[in-house]
């Protein structure tokens, strides 16, 4: 061995020792995952906290605790950061592992037996007796081996990177208590029929898994789930059964925010001629492919689908989408959500059929985070009042598709809640709501579609709020087709990241503004020596993104 690798080691193996028992338990569950995957925050911290590697102190919930071991091990060095995220207010969504500590994480981890990863190559002479098991995607083997490698009672974690088989979840795996199945292919909704056998689970993940279009009634059964991601999937209503989970506090659905730019009903048929935007005529032709494809020779359907899983696909998701116009940013839910009292994030929940859910959001008084979409003019008083009661919220979001948009749903919000720090608004406007310049603690704010026309008097509100740091202006912000914005002096005291997708004629920064100011993205629709101004006064600039 290389002396001065020998000698890295030590230090590492070092720093390994002197951590705490508390932070050793979350650093020897970082082998779970690939070497070089990105692991977000999130979705570690909530699996923490499943796993009940963090509790509740002094006030401060078991995930704000989780979330203080992840920033703990990362000024330690243990954990890097892998991006600085412009979407975040965090700033840090994501981490890695260094390829030598995590050479030093399943050393321990295999010695303690905590983590086996089933994939190519690898050798079990006997039944792996460990707590949690990741299967890679180039494992290639069957149920019977499988069975003779994994000793399924003693489980708590299944995750599963790659593609899918239906024999990974069994029902003798009673001590289960996080089931991650992120981004994995070919996962369908009859192969979680089963799932409602596993009465300790507590985190059950299929985001990013497009083939589930439905959820099983029986997952009413899960009392312990604390955790339910269904993002990027095509979910579209949730479950009744869903209020039975009374200790759930993180439920997200709709689509990821990746695809949060997907575009809306109004934009998907622009180009169809008139006589095929009515309703009857769009369900027609649904209903004529959901026939087409369901009994169309299995050869021709692709990506190993069934006529099961093309019927799911068609009457749980396109068929409902045509015949309703249902917005797909977010998802139905059952009345009687008040009484999920443990919940801290919920969305997106589409609020479009009806007002009974926004009573019951008005119940959710310990929500931190909340997004929702179909609002209009018939429901945004009440939304407003919903909104006004949520004392600890700290991220909101607020979709609404076409016209007239969000315009007039905010005339009744008096006062907003005063710990806002995450503020999205996709939608037409027109104005910028006056209680915007309320906030005080806002740290993120990020517009589409709200065809603001007084452009000054809005960069001006904006650049008066003392604590925003993110700002992302996107596309249609702003009314016209050419924009010309201009920061004065003394505005935007804080902001570390601008983002502007309107077209723009013009960018002026004048001396004395977003002094802070490190990544510029923007769009030009003709660029020249008059179109970007003061760039030399932005000190602390480092990046400029031109699209």
């Amino acid at each position: 061995m290389n002396p001065e690798l020998g000698t890295i080691k030590t230090v590492l193996m070092r720093s390994y020792d002197g951590l705490p028992y508390h932070l050793k338990s979350c650093f020897l569950y970082m082998p779970i995952f690939p070497e070089d995957y990105r692991v977000g925050r999130g979705r570690l911290v909530r699996r923490w906290t499943a796993e009940g590697y963090s509790r509740e102190v002094r006030g401060k919930s078991a995930v704000q605790i989780a979330d203080s071991y992840f920033m703990e091990l990362m000024s330690r060095s243990m954990i890097l950061p892998s991006e600085k995220s412009i979407h975040s207010t965090k700033g840090i969504d994501s981490c890695q592992v260094h390829d030598l500590i995590r050479e030093i994480g399943i050393s321990k981890s295999m010695e303690e037996n905590l983590v086996f990863t089933l994939e190519e190559g690898c050798i079990s002479n006997s039944q792996a007796t460990v707590r949690h098991l990741a299967i890679n995607g180039n494992w290639k083997g069957d149920k019977s081996e499988f069975e003779s490698i994994v000793d399924m009672l003693r489980l708590r974690s299944l995750t599963v990177f790659g593609q899918w088989k239906s024999f990974f979840i069994s029902d003798k795996m009673s001590m289960l208590r996080v089931l991650d199945l992120e981004d994995t292919k070919d996962l369908r909704h009859h192969h979680l029929k089963h799932i409602w056998k596993l009465l300790h689970l507590r985190y059950l993940s299929l985001r990013a898994c497009p083939t589930i279009f439905d959820l099983p009634d029986s997952l009413g059964n899960l009392r312990q789930l604390e955790t339910l991601d269904v993002r990027g999937t095509g979910i579209l209503k949730l479950p009744k059964s869903i209020i039975k989970l009374q200790k759930l506090n993180h439920l997200r659905a709709g689509i990821i925010p990746a695809y949060e730019d997907f575009v809306s009903w109004e934009q998907a048929v622009g180009h169809i001629p008139k006589v095929m935007k009515c309703r009857p005529c769009t369900l027609l032709l649904g209903t004529m492919l959901c026939c087409l494809a369901c009994f169309a020779p299995e050869s021709f359907l692709g990506d190993g689908m069934s006529h099961r899983d093309v019927c799911a696909m068609f009457c749980c998701c396109i068929l409902p989408i045509l015949a309703t116009r249902l917005d797909a940013h977010g998802v139905l839910v059952p009345s009687g959500m008040t009484k999920l009292k443990a919940l801290h994030t919920l969305g997106v929940v589409n609020i479009g059929r009806g007002k009974v859910i926004l009573q019951d959001i008005k119940g959710l008084t310990r929500l931190r985070k909340l997004g929702v979409t179909g609002v209009n003019k018939e429901n945004g008083q009440e939304l407003c009042s919903a909104i006004v009661g949520l004392r600890h919220l700290e991220s909101l979001s607020i979709r609404s598709e076409g016209e007239p948009g969000l315009s007039g749903c905010f005339d009744g919000m008096s006062s907003p809640p005063e710990n806002l720090q995450s503020l999205k608004l996709y939608g037409n406007l027109v104005k910028l709501p006056e209680w915007i310049q309320e906030l005080k603690h806002l740290v993120k704010l990020k517009l589409r579609n709200s065809t603001i026309s007084e452009h000054d008097a809005a960069i001006q509100v904006i650049g008066n709020l003392p604590n925003l740091t993110f700002l992302h202006l996107l596309e249609k912000s702003f009314k016209g087709e050419e924009v010309c914005l201009s920061l004065l002096p003394g505005t935007f005291v804080r902001l570390m990241v601008l983002e502007l997708r309107p077209t723009l004629k013009c960018l002026k920064f004048e001396q004395g503004a977003a002094c802070k100011l490190e990544l510029l993205k923007f769009r030009f629709a003709d660029i020249n020596n008059e179109s970007l101004l003061g760039l030399p006064s932005l000190a602390s600039l480092k990046e400029v993104v031109l699209q």
